[in-house]
């Protein structure tokens, strides 16, 4: 059995996990995208990688790479249940087009590892055998956590938990949901940034953000309030815990709920986010500081996407 002879991309947004009291479990999907072409070549051996924009420092890491890593890891699993399996696969052809910036809590490892899954999908002659749960459950066997591997895949807003018998997740449709996004220079990796989090917290912070998650939910799919969403945004379990290891974003998070924006630390930050518009926050600029790239998204209302084919820079 031969691999399917044309490339294929795999386009995939950005996520923002946690939304303050949502830890571990609320994801939003954003209009952010990474291109990742994949190409499956038996008349090499080895990797080809082209990397454009972010990650573009990586592009050398050839098996090491994560989406090339996640691709074989995929296609393995496929081949152990096909009834023909596909077999070694000596030659990859992988460009990325990159524009979701790395270590900033926007998902980057989540797109890598979503997009390597649907690619071994869409390139095994029997990719049909993973289905969603199937993509979902290796998603987060590979990333740890499935809060943002959920919107990655499947859009909107997602409620992820775990059960004895894998992952799962909910999909809503937030109602009109717009967001800014504070992206610093600095990088901040998610395992240190987990490493700051105590093993047992105060009952009472956790039945707070019990109820500040739920109030959230109900929230960005009922239609956005600033004074409930401001609420409704309020942790207690995670991000005063990583302040000292942002202090820059921390301080931006409070300025802004200060002025009664609805802001919390994307994923496990440095960037931040704010339920707002551009516009809104023009009038309180001065209270934003500089050294920041502010970027209006929309809601992504749909996941990763596969297409024949190849992508150029312009997508």
């Amino acid at each position: 059995m031969t691999a399917r002879p044309e490339p294929v991309t795999v386009r995939v947004p950005a996520t923002s996990a946690n939304l303050g009291p949502g830890f571990d479990s609320l994801g939003l999907a954003l209009a952010l995208y990474d291109d990742v072409t994949v190409a499956l070549d038996p008349t090499f051996t080895g990797v080809a990688l082209d990397v454009t924009g972010e990650g573009a420092e990586v592009a050398d890491r050839g098996e090491q790479h994560l989406i090339v890593k996640v691709l074989r890891q995929a296609l393995a699993e496929l081949d152990a249940v096909a009834p023909q399996p596909l077999g070694d696969v000596p030659g990859i052809r992988l460009t990325c087009v990159n524009r979701i910036p790395h270590s900033r809590g926007l998902g980057s490892s989540s797109a890598a590892i979503v997009a390597g899954i649907l690619a071994a999908r869409a390139l095994h002659p029997h990719g049909a055998l993973l289905d969603d749960a199937f993509a979902l459950r290796l998603a987060t066997e590979i990333e740890g956590h499935p809060d943002n591997v959920a919107p990655c895949l499947a859009g909107g807003l997602t409620i992820a938990w775990t059960t004895s018998g894998g992952p799962r997740l909910v999909r809503l449709e937030p109602k009109d949901a717009q967001v800014v996004v504070f992206v610093p220079d600095t990088r901040l990796a998610t395992e240190r940034a987990r490493g700051l989090l105590p093993a047992t917290v105060p009952h009472a912070d956790a039945a707070a953000n019990a109820g500040r998650a739920a109030l959230l939910v109900a929230a960005l799919t009922g239609g956005l309030d600033d004074a409930v969403l401001l609420d409704a945004t309020e942790d207690r379990l995670h991000q005063d815990y990583r302040a000292p290891a942002m202090p820059e974003s921390a301080d931006l998070v409070a300025a802004l709920r200060e002025e009664g924006v609805p802001a919390v630390i994307s994923g496990a930050g440095p960037t931040v986010l704010a339920f707002t518009t551009a516009s809104r926050l023009d009038s309180i600029d001065a209270r934003t500081g500089k050294g920041w790239h502010v970027r209006p998204l929309d809601v992504a209302p749909r996941g990763a996407s596969v297409r024949p084919g190849t992508t150029g820079a312009g997508a």
